[in-house]
């Protein structure tokens, strides 16, 4: 849980605690289908992806923003949030895959950040920070910024 930020407290350049995440499973794909309705086979069927190429079964882009949006919220309380915007930048396979090992790295997303700005709009003392989730072999998933108005002290 996120403690207390101050707006007084925080600097242009500042980083994010680094958020490293469990592995991601098909178990984790299935629940969050359950959870969304969101239920393509792309997320669990592994006959069905092998027709178009594909490896395996992919993670759903939303499974992956929510465990950026965990990140972000662990650092920055949720009541102070503006915007959290992200941009989809590669699929994530699930952890249980042909080498453990590799598909571990694979599979646990890390969650990076800085503050980018400080300003004032509004009346409100607004911070601006990039944010990045990759995996444990450094691919980017996703990217995207963050806007929280913090108070004063």
């Amino acid at each position: 849980m996120a403690k207390e930020m101050y707006y007084d407290d925080v600097n242009v350049g500042d980083e994010m605690p680094v958020f490293t995440s469990d592995p991601l499973t098909r178990t984790n794909f299935v629940r969050y289908a359950g959870a969304s309705g969101d239920f393509n086979p792309l997320h669990h069927d592994a006959t069905f992806v092998k027709l178009f190429g594909m490896e395996t079964v992919i993670s759903h882009g939303m499974l992956v923003m929510g465990v950026t949006g965990r990140a972000v919220t662990d650092w920055i309380p949720q009541k102070y949030l503006k915007s959290f915007k992200v941009r989809f930048a590669g699929m994530t396979q699930p952890a249980d895959i042909n080498d453990m090992e590799n598909t571990t790295a694979r599979a646990t997303m890390t969650v990076t950040g800085k503050v980018v700005n400080k300003t004032e709009e509004n009346g409100e003392n607004i911070i601006e920070c990039e944010i990045q989730t990759a995996d444990g072999n450094g691919e980017v998933k996703i990217t995207g910024m963050v806007k929280a108005a913090l108070p004063t002290k």
